[in-house]
Order: C-alpha cells, then sequence, then structure tokens
C-alpha cells in the first residue's frame, strides 16, 4: 500500500471529531486555519466556536467593530491574524460579493493567507489537488523519507513543498491533507511519536537510521531581545483608571494597556519613582506600591518582557478616568488580562 493511502487509512480509523471537519463552508474552514496556526487543536477549539456564534457568517464578522474582534480573540496570542482575518472578511464581503474564491491562485492573494491557509482551503472546501504544509506535515516528511534539509530555509520550504505534491492523494484531496496533519499531530508527534505501531515504521527513514528524534532540523532561532515594561495601575479616589490603546506596528497593535513606561533594566521603586510623578503631573500622588513581587516574565517569539505593574494611587479625579469595573470589557493581552482579573481594589 503506498504512503497517500496508508495516511488515509489510518485517519479513517483515528481522527479526532473536530466542528470544521463537518463542513465544506469556506468560511468556517478559513477560520480555523488562522487560529490553528501558532495554536494548539484544544486552545484554539473553544476560540473557534466562539466566533462562529457570534459571527455565523463572513457578512457578521466584516460588520463587527475591530476592537469586539480583537476581545473575542483575547489570549490566542498574534493578534495581527485577528487584524488581518477581519479585513479579508470585509474584502470578501466587498469585492466577492460574500463568496471566497475558489481557487489556490485567487486565495493567496487574501491578506493574511499564506501557502499553507490557501492549500487548506482549496483542498478541503473545494477539492483542488493541492498539498497543506504545516508543521506536522514538515515533521512526518522529514521523518519518513529522511530529509535533513531545514524546514525554515528557503531550500528546505521549496523542497517539502515539491515532495508533498509527490505523494499527495489526488483522488481524496479534502480528507488526505487533513489526514497528514492529523497524523503529524497525534501519531508521529514532536515528542514521544508513536513509532512501534505506526502503519508506515516498516518504511521511515528516520525510524531505521535512528534519526526519529533529530528531524525535522530547524535553523537557529533569532537571538531574543530582552526588553523590561512598568505598567501603572491608576486608581483615583473614585477607583477609576487610565487604560490607552497602543499605536503603530509593534506587538498588540490596537490592543489596550495600563500606561506603559518602558525602562533599560528592571526598575525599583526609588529609581522608578521620579518618572511616575514625572509622567502623572498635575495629579497627587498618595502611593505606589509593587503589585508582583517578580518580574512576569512574558515570551513571545523573538522577545521575552520583564514586566512589572505598578499600582499608583491617586488623591484628585482622574479627567476621562474609566471605572475600574469597565476595564475588563477592552480588548488586552492576556498579559494584562491576567493582573485584571486577580487585582482586586
Amino acid at each position: 500500500m503506498i504512503f497517500s493511502k496508508k495516511i488515509l487509512a489510518w485517519y479513517n480509523e483515528n481522527k479526532r471529531e473536530l466542528p470544521w471537519r463537518s463542513t465544506k463552508d469556506p468560511y468556517k474552514i478559513w477560520l480555523s486555519e488562522i487560529m490553528l496556526q501558532q495554536t494548539r487543536v484544544a486552545q484554539g477549539l473553544p476560540y473557534y466556536k466562539k466566533f462562529v456564534t457570534e459571527f455565523p457568517s463572513v457578512y457578521d464578522l466584516a460588520e463587527a467593530r475591530e476592537e469586539k474582534v480583537l476581545k473575542l480573540w483575547q489570549g490566542l496570542g498574534y493578534y495581527s491574524r485577528a487584524r488581518n482575518m477581519h479585513t479579508t472578511a470585509k474584502t470578501i464581503v466587498e469585492e466577492f460579493n460574500g463568496k471566497f474564491p475558489a481557487s489556490y491562485k485567487e486565495l493567496i492573494k487574501l491578506k493574511g493567507v499564506g501557502d499553507y491557509t490557501a492549500s487548506a482551503i482549496a483542498s478541503i472546501s473545494f477539492n483542488e489537488p493541492e498539498p497543506v504544509v504545516d508543521g506536522n506535515v514538515y515533521r512526518v516528511l522529514a521523518r519518513y523519507f529522511g530529509v535533513d534539509l531545514p524546514i525554515n530555509s528557503s531550500e528546505g520550504i521549496k523542497h517539502f513543498k515539491s515532495l508533498a505534491r509527490e505523494v499527495m492523494n489526488t483522488e481524496n484531496i479534502r480528507d488526505y491533507n487533513q489526514g497528514i496533519m492529523e497524523f503529524g499531530a497525534i501519531q508521529c508527534a514532536p515528542k514521544k511519536p508513536y513509532c512501534l505501531h505506526c502503519p508506515i515504521n516498516d518504511s521511515c527513514v528516520a525510524l531505521k537510521e535512528n534519526r526519529v528524534n533529530g528531524l525535522p532540523v530547524k535553523l537557529k532561532k533569532t537571538k531574543v531581545k530582552k526588553r523590561y515594561f512598568n505598567y501603572l495601575i491608576v486608581l483615583d479616589c473614585n477607583n477609576h483608571t487610565i487604560l490607552e490603546q497602543r499605536q503603530g506596528k509593534g506587538i498588540w497593535q490596537n490592543l489596550y494597556q495600563f500606561p506603559l513606561l518602558e525602562t533599560d533594566k528592571v526598575m525599583e521603586l526609588e529609581s522608578l519613582e521620579g518618572k511616575v510623578r514625572s509622567f502623572l503631573k498635575p495629579n497627587s500622588i498618595i502611593d505606589i506600591l509593587l503589585y508582583n513581587d517578580k518580574p512576569i516574565v512574558h515570551k513571545l517569539s523573538h522577545q521575552h518582557l520583564h514586566t512589572k505593574f505598578w499600582i499608583v494611587q491617586i488623591a484628585n479625579e482622574l479627567k476621562g478616568g474609566l471605572p475600574w469595573e469597565e476595564v475588563s470589557n477592552f480588548p488586552v493581552p492576556v498579559l494584562i488580562a491576567d493582573v485584571i482579573k486577580t487585582y482586586k481594589i
């Protein structure tokens, strides 16, 4: 039995029952694929259900306020995915009359849709014979064929796409693509793969050569940058506070946050107090207290944020202050959302 037939047979017996597998609706397939980028199924599934409930069609998503979209996305990370998704929904409605393009070549032109997502939608929704190559597929192909080209190199990306095309099952591309991704997620897992009971273990090069744990190969990551954040939770005499919307193209674009003082190292109260008082002039500060004893290290792909939250109590009334009980209504980074949940006035 050839490779693709074995993958299909395995998928038929072992696939997880997931809501996007019971539909060919390109809108729902697109939602699931965008959400599952850089995200495990267990984490992404509740978000998928929330979005489908809140925005049952691409028209509903297109008409939504960005703030509402970001709030529902809160906790999934990589917020550019949500913003791109919102933009693309508007494009689908305004330029395609609410209907997704039915081909890979047209899908890949949409904002936030790359090779993998375009291939997934084209094959699953429209049965176009286009191979998908995600992290799970890279792992399966690298191990089975013993390929040690780095999967994040230009040469590697091109080679694996070509290899995926060679071995795909064109007769049932919809199930095959979902099957090989599922196979990589469950059977050929990153750690402790189930090689003993694997249906393709008799011809797996990595297993034969004892290289399972060494494949796939990745080029070394970019050096991680350290940043030092000091958030000011300002509270006035009415328990009103300040939230600001992040601007620019950096992390967490358009999300809300407490006023931020970024420094070049971890700051203690004595060093930070002058900056806080200068920032909050002409308000009369009563006290400044550190909320978390140790910095919270929030790890992003290329930067680690060493974060302290400072409770700043002021005597006067904040001009344009926001009632504390309304803070949780705003889309914020999960780092801040966790503090909002636990801090008690």
